[in-house]
């Protein structure tokens, strides 16, 4: 009698990273309400905008802090300037999915509360919208 063996395998939150132009970003927080699949009641396919937390950081080379110029210098009718975003999960050192945002847009900039009574840092809170996503699962069973 063959036995087959199953084991568990689940990711840990804290374990992944988001490149935007290549380059790997640092001071990320957190990524709430990506939803890499989802169609609607007709089987259309529907892109819902996620949330991308960082720290406020100085460097004016910063891929997020460059792309943030660019879509305020353009709100008085230019082009949103669009980047693609890579999201990836890591499990204990190793890449198990790649999402790459297609085209992905600025939609809002929000901050976390200015607190005197606080020591948290101020996180700058991104609001994306995108046109399509594509997954790749890159280990193999």
């Amino acid at each position: 009698m063959a036995t087959t063996s199953t084991f568990l395998d689940s990711l840990v939150a804290s374990e992944f990273e988001i490149e935007i132009d290549g380059k790997v970003l640092n001071g990320i927080f957190r990524i709430s309400g990506f939803v890499s699949y989802s169609v609607d009641e007709t089987g259309a396919r529907r892109l819902p905008p996620f949330e991308i937390a960082k720290m406020v950081q100085h460097d004016s080379r910063n891929p997020f802090n460059s792309w943030l110029r660019e879509t305020t210098a353009a709100r008085h009718g230019g082009a949103r300037p669009r980047r693609d975003v890579v999201i990836k999960a890591v499990d204990d050192g190793l890449i198990t999915r790649v999402w790459t945002v297609k085209n992905a847009y600025i939609l809002s900039v929000r901050y976390s509360d200015f607190n005197v009574a606080s020591f948290e840092m101020i996180e700058e809170i991104y609001t994306i919208a995108y046109d399509d996503i594509e997954e790749v699962f890159t280990l193999n069973d």
